[in-house]
């Protein structure tokens, strides 16, 4: 018996685990893969986690990260915008992170089970739930956190009314070598999609696009796709030309949806993008997966000292989280609808070129304010 059986080791599972552990908790983490291994995720985290990572004893510039000062936004026939990122980032992959993280975990007492595919999560009574995977194993707690991701099975089980909507998006990235601006995060947009570029460790670059999937369908191949498509704005086309691309074949996810979620599911606590996910051109997806686990892990901590009831933790949880995300999830749908569109995009890039104070606000909306928890 657990008192926390957090199911998913990404950022928000392994945020929350690393703090649950330090506070000396009994707590297991399951994950469905082994320890380093690549997701798609465009690999950039704004600074406002800075002082939660640095309040836990890490230093990501420690572990390779690159500070991100600047951002491009490009149109699919080439107009180039450029812009001040107020608050800044890092760029850090998460073949590097999440393993840091995972160590960081485990050395504060965290048990973690690797290769685990959760199937199952059930409520036995208002203390108890029971997460059993695959292979028939099964572990209880007192607590659940989902921290799965995306889009799982779990959400199938659960019933969740998200799971039931399609979603068009596929997900592609690489990691590439190529000459490319420290400081600068690119975001180069093409027909029905678009493509970041930023600094990583190791001097290599994080190169990941988000594309509908009928334009796949329609060229059949992730290369012809690339070719017929992404090509078309030059500064793709010059970037898939230079780069030395170090993946055998690209990291690929499909149906990534945006849609809104619930945060509890029969006592089940929802973390993550499993609670909600902004839209990747926004760029911080990681960064609300940090704060998410960690507000999770704050309140559950003053639960468990007394200071809150199992009822107003969900309701505190509920609000909070809302309070943090809501505007920049609202945010990213808004500025979502305008890329992917090429006659959208180059009104939006002209007209920030016109007006950039717009620009810089716009963009200050998707970032949060700096974590202290």
């Amino acid at each position: 018996m657990y008192d926390f059986v957090i199911i998913g080791g990404g950022l928000a599972g392994l945020i929350s685990a690393v703090m649950l552990g330090k506070a000396g908790f009994k707590v297991v983490l399951l994950e469905k893969n082994s320890y380093p291994f690549h997701r798609v995720c465009g690999e950039y985290i704004s600074n406002e986690t800075l002082p939660l990572l640095n309040k836990l004893g890490i230093n990501p510039f420690e572990w390779g990260a690159v500070a991100i000062s600047r951002l491009q936004i490009t149109s699919p026939a080439g107009k180039s915008l450029e812009l001040p990122l107020a608050s800044g980032g890092f760029g850090i992959s998460r073949y590097v992170l999440d393993a840091k993280l995972a160590a960081m975990a485990a050395a504060n007492g965290v048990e973690i089970i690797e290769r685990c595919a959760v199937e199952c999560i059930e409520r036995k009574d208002e203390h108890t739930f029971t997460v059993r995977n695959g292979r028939g194993q099964q572990w209880s707690g007192r607590w659940a956190i989902a921290a799965h991701g995306k889009r799982s099975n779990i959400d199938k089980q659960l019933n969740r009314r998200f799971f039931t909507r399609r979603s068009p998006y596929v997900g592609v990235k690489y990691h590439v070598k190529i000459e490319h601006n420290q400081d600068l995060i690119a975001l180069h947009n093409f027909e029905d999609g678009y493509c970041g570029i930023s600094r990583i460790e190791d001097d290599k670059c994080c190169l990941c696009y988000l594309v509908d999937r009928q334009q796949l369908r329609k060229y059949g191949t992730i290369a012809q796709l690339e070719v017929k498509t992404l090509h078309k704005n030059p500064f793709l086309k010059e970037i898939f030309s230079k780069a030395d691309i170090l993946y055998d074949a690209p990291k690929v996810i499909n149906e990534v949806s945006f849609a809104p979620k619930t945060l509890v599911e029969n006592g089940i606590l929802m973390c993550g993008d499993a609670a909600g996910m902004i839209t990747p051109l926004c760029g911080n997806g990681m960064a609300m997966a940090m704060h998410g686990g960690a507000l999770l892990a704050h309140l559950l901590t003053q639960c468990e000292a007394g200071k809150l009831s199992r009822k107003e933790l969900y309701r505190q949880y509920r609000q909070q989280w809302k309070q943090l995300f809501s505007l920049r999830l609202w945010t990213g749908r808004q500025i979502q609808r305008f890329f992917g569109s090429p006659v959208l995009t180059e009104i939006l890039v002209g007209g920030f070129q016109m007006a950039p104070a717009a620009a810089e606000l716009l963009i200050r909306q998707t970032h949060g304010r700096p974590i202290y928890l």
